[in-house]
């Protein structure tokens, strides 16, 4: 066991029967299975989105545990990573106690991790499948004009023959432009998308909106707009946490076509595209 363990913590969990390595890594038993770098995550109650940080230097060790993977840089700071996570390790046995720990409360712990790192990754199924729908409302919009179209991109020519493109981003999630010329773009429409449920985290997803917004701004879209996946938002509280989002839409009126978000989004990007109308009017 390495030397930045106290001993006398090895000595109680060896007086219940347990080894050090249920709760302590070393670079040893790393290298030899890099992957069991998760349990010991878990173990400190770490999400994948929390532990493996850029700007803390620990985005090098992620493809130990999804891959199995060791790379020369992660490697060289294993001794590091080590020291650093049995402090945390000898911090946490400290605060339960050691005549509390056993096999099977180590066992719950990760599990505990584990629960809210599985909540995260349906959280971001959740979004992505918002991002889909909204994509497919905007094509069932301007379906009549598209003149080109994939999985991931729509072309359509507008009323004055500009190819206008609307396409899947990074941040935000879906962007709007219109070609001014063959080097040259007017940005019309940047559309950032919260697909997440959980009402309780709405403000968190509102700021990461205006975030990106701050961004779509500075990059000159004219209209950002913000999809929410969770009904009976304070739009009031939104507009304060989000000034530069200039429209608010819930997911489930926008896939009611009825309902007054719905005709206000349909009338917006037929207006902010340039679009002609085909069938029936909307009314605002």
């Amino acid at each position: 066991m390495t030397s930045n363990v106290p001993k006398r913590t090895l000595s109680e969990l060896a007086s219940i029967g347990l080894r050090g390595e249920l709760v302590f890594c070393t670079p040893f038993l790393l290298e030899k299975n890099p992957k069991i770098l998760g349990y010991y995550r878990l173990l400190l109650g770490f999400s994948q989105k929390a532990f493996y940080v850029s700007r803390y230097g620990l985005s090098i060790f992620k493809s130990m545990e999804e891959k199995g993977i060791m790379s020369e840089k992660a490697t060289k700071s294993l001794g590091d990573l080590c020291v650093n996570m049995n402090k945390s390790a000898a911090n946490l046995l400290e605060g339960i106690g050691i005549e509390r720990i056993s096999a099977n409360l180590l066992h719950d712990l990760t599990l505990l991790s584990l629960g809210a790192q599985l909540r995260g990754g349906a959280n971001n199924q959740f979004g992505a499948a918002a991002i889909v729908d909204v994509f497919d409302i905007v094509r069932e919009i301007v379906k009549h004009s598209i003149v080109k179209s994939d999985d991931n991109s729509m072309q359509i020519k507008n009323a004055a023959h500009r190819k206008v493109l609307i396409e899947f981003a990074s941040d935000p999630d879906i962007v709007i432009r219109e070609e001014m010329t063959s080097t040259s773009f007017r940005y019309v429409i940047a559309i950032e998308i919260k697909g997440g449920k959980d009402f309780s985290n709405i403000h968190n997803r509102i700021g990461e909106a205006e975030k990106s917004h701050q961004k779509a701004r500075r990059t000159g879209f004219v209209e950002c707009w913000t999809v929410v996946n969770v009904d009976n938002m304070d739009v009031e509280m939104a507009k304060k946490e989000s000034p530069s989002t200039d429209r608010f839409y819930t997911l489930s009126n926008l896939k009611n076509k009825e309902s007054p978000e719905y005709i206000d989004f349909f009338n917006r990007v037929v207006s902010l595209t340039g679009i002609t109308v085909k069938g029936r009017k909307r009314k605002a």
